[in-house]
């Protein structure tokens, strides 16, 4: 018979064995507490059991000394006594060691309340299954409690539930391993402490991403801190798990605003950018293939809940700690409140703009929630602003009378920005480029003009920068793009063709499905990638190469015989980010429908090679840039002729990883024209001759080139 019982079973057995939660079934189905069921059936002479069921009850002795050899005299002696009545005195004999017995199951229980919040008294009673009862003895509570014994009252035996197995598990390992499970436990909660730091600490913006941004005392965790220490248990884990989940949100939407900075030059809009996901994964798509997209959401998907999750676990295990040690935290708490205050008011600083008092939590929300504010106001204003417009009624006769007979193109490059043209490490390439195309243009008789337009956008969303440019309207955001493309706003290209003097035409290889906004730009034929006979392969985003789209005008529109001259819009794509592959230039005649472009693109370099570096992403879209360039000027020197006029441009800046943080949002701007009287006409614009502009060039806001042009050109305003 086995008497291997730990300190703590012993201790509640001494203290009120009546009281043990049974366990297992006596011989005469009477519930027992389990801590006294094997000395019970040696103990008391009146409970016999059956024979049959002898060799089972005696099966556990021969156990006894392989257990716990020490104990087994201490466990006979009770053995040899027959008569019941001395065993009163006996049973009390443990007492000395009562005192130990409780303190060891104090120590176990707090310990399991501070690792698992599980309740003092399950820690005795989850181990005593594993310790004692024999494989057979498990049912032992279901059958106690189909067959009570009468001489025993339901109230001196009390059934509690038997833990879960992972807390009997966990008890035992900590238990087991007491030392690795205090490092376990003093690991964990610095984690989650560093995880509620930084998520509070956080910039928005790459760059301000530093040691020092996240050595700081921010006054949400101390306010925080204060609030769970004085709750009731149940309050403090709901607003832990509440505050916890809203930290996390809060840490995603920082991300994001890291992204956004990082690509668009701004941060996330809570209300309007939603929409820019599924573009966003399209440009994925289409850089990395199908699989690659949908691994890369897969990731972000996951990364989401995960940090969720953390933040969430992280503040209910601070709240739960602060609550068990509640004098020590509020004295912290309350030193620190004291430090903060002093920080501030003393205006203490690691560096400049990096406060010790950090109210950043605080701050980023009030922006956000000032953001949501303004953006909900200004499509009500907007709505009203893009009403009026000073050339809306002006007649057909009095519209651009200064181009009549013209054949006009308006040709956007796609990311072509002042940084192209001034960075040190793309600007060598880009300004020979320049210089040479400009001494082509001149050889073939053309001239110049060059300036500097802000765009609306930064790094992407292009047709932000192409409704502005043509709209004369600021459309910095999806909504006002909505707002203006739903209504009946004067374009360039609608003004071409409200005078009845010009077929409207557009190219754009960018777009792959149904484009609604071709009406209100005034386009009346559009050719778009499915239409322009490509048969080559994509470049990563962009679906052909620009010499092909305009070789492609060429054939399909241009040198086509018309009643009226043309204007066109023509959008280029191959200097679209990630600028890998990168076309090549190829002899005009051996362009045909784009398969010589195979060897091409998979010569070229892969996405990933230069992706995750800034100075090869600056190379390479120096390179896609002079490209670009060079397919317009080469079009234009062979097929254009006196009456030709090109006004071509950037629609925005690459992206910060390429432009740089904190650059301009400055495009270059140039028309070329044949005809010296074309120029002569915005000769006050003081534009810098050739395709270069100068540093001193003037700059505009890109929504007043509409007005600027239309006025120029011999259009009458009329609001």
């Amino acid at each position: 018979m086995s008497f291997n019982t730990s300190s703590r079973q012993l201790s509640k057995t001494d203290e009120a064995p009546e009281d043990v939660p049974s366990q297992e079934v006596t011989p005469l189905d009477a519930p027992a507490p389990r801590d006294t069921v094997q000395t019970s059936e040696a103990e008391t002479p009146e409970v016999s059991a059956p024979e049959t069921e002898a060799p089972e009850a005696k099966a556990p002795e021969a156990e006894a000394p392989e257990a716990k050899a020490p104990e087994a005299p201490e466990a006979e002696a009770p053995e040899a006594t027959t008569d019941p009545e001395p065993k009163a005195p006996e049973a009390k004999d443990p007492e000395p060691e009562t005192p130990e017995a409780e303190a060891s199951q104090t120590e176990t229980s707090q310990t399991e309340a501070s690792e698992t919040g599980t309740p003092e008294t399950e820690g005795p009673e989850a181990e005593a299954p594993d310790a004692d009862a024999p494989e057979g003895e498990v049912e032992a509570p279901e059958q106690a409690a189909a067959a009570p014994d009468p001489a025993v009252s339901d109230a001196d035996t009390p059934t509690a539930p038997r833990p879960r197995r992972w807390r009997r598990v966990w008890g035992g390992w900590r238990e087991k391993y007491p030392v690795a499970a205090r490092v376990l436990a003093w690991t964990t909660t610095a984690v989650a402490l560093a995880v509620v730091v930084v998520a509070l600490l956080m910039p928005t913006q790459a760059d301000k991403v530093r040691l020092a941004a996240f050595v700081r005392l921010p006054v949400e965790a101390i306010f925080g801190a204060a609030l769970l220490i004085v709750l009731p248990r149940k309050p403090r884990i709901a607003v832990a798990a509440f505050a916890g989940l809203g930290l996390g949100a809060l840490t995603v939407v920082n991300f994001l605003d890291i992204g956004f900075n990082e690509y668009l030059g701004r941060g996330f809009n809570v209300v309007l950018d939603w929409s820019l996901f599924s573009d966003a994964q399209g440009y994925l798509q289409d850089t990395f293939g199908k699989g690659g997209a949908l691994g890369i959401a897969a990731l972000a998907v996951t990364l989401v809940i995960a940090v969720l999750a953390l933040t969430t676990l992280s503040v209910i295990r601070l709240g739960n700690l602060a609550a068990r040690h509640t004098e020590t935290a509020t004295r912290t708490t309350l030193v620190l409140a004291i430090a903060w205050v002093t920080c501030a008011a003393l205006g203490v600083q690691y560096a400049a703009g990096i406060p010790i008092a950090s109210e950043h939590t605080m701050q980023a929300l009030q922006f956000k929630a000032e953001q949501v504010q303004r953006t909900l106001q200004d499509e009500a204003e907007f709505a009203k602003i893009a009403k009026k417009d000073n050339f809306a009624n002006t007649p057909p006769d009095q519209l651009l009378t200064g181009l009549r007979g013209k054949d006009m193109m308006i040709t956007f490059i796609e990311s072509y920005g002042r940084s192209a043209i001034e960075d040190p490490v793309m600007a060598p390439g880009v300004d020979a480029t320049l210089t040479a195309e400009n001494k082509k243009l001149t050889d073939a008789g053309f001239a110049a003009k060059s300036g500097w337009l802000t765009s609306a956008t930064y790094g992407g969303s292009s047709w932000l920068g192409h409704s502005t440019f043509m709209s004369g309207l600021w459309i910095s955001n999806q909504q006002r793009y909505r707002t203006v493309t739903a209504g009946e706003r004067l374009t360039l290209p609608g003004a071409f063709k409200k005078t009845g003097a010009w077929d409207t035409v557009g190219v754009m290889p960018g777009v792959q499905k149904a484009w609604p906004e071709q009406n209100f730009y005034g386009i009346d034929k559009l050719y778009d990638s499915r239409k322009l006979g490509y048969k080559g392969p994509k470049f990563s985003w962009s679906t052909m190469p620009d010499q092909y789209a305009l070789t492609a005008f060429e054939r399909l529109v241009h040198s086509k015989k018309h009643d009226k001259p043309l204007m066109s819009t023509i959008i280029l794509t191959s200097s679209h980010q990630p600028w890998a592959p990168i076309p090549e230039l190829v002899p005009q005649d051996q362009v045909g429908d784009g398969s010589i472009y195979n060897a091409i693109e998979k010569a070229g370099k892969k996405p990933a090679d230069i992706i995750t570096d800034s100075t090869k992403s600056k190379q390479e879209y120096g390179k896609s840039i002079q490209y670009s360039v060079s397919s317009l000027i080469n079009y234009l020197v062979k097929y254009g002729n006196k009456n030709t006029v090109l006004i071509f441009l950037g629609d925005h800046q690459p992206i910060a990883r390429v432009s740089g943080n904190h650059a301009s949002r400055d495009v270059p701007v140039s028309i070329v024209a044949k005809d010296p009287k074309v120029l002569d006409k915005i000769a006050a614009w003081n534009w810098a001759d050739g395709l270069q502009p100068k540093q001193d060039t003037p700059v505009w806001k890109m929504n007043a080139f509409r007005d600027r042009f239309l006025t120029a050109y011999g259009s009458t305003p009329a609001p």
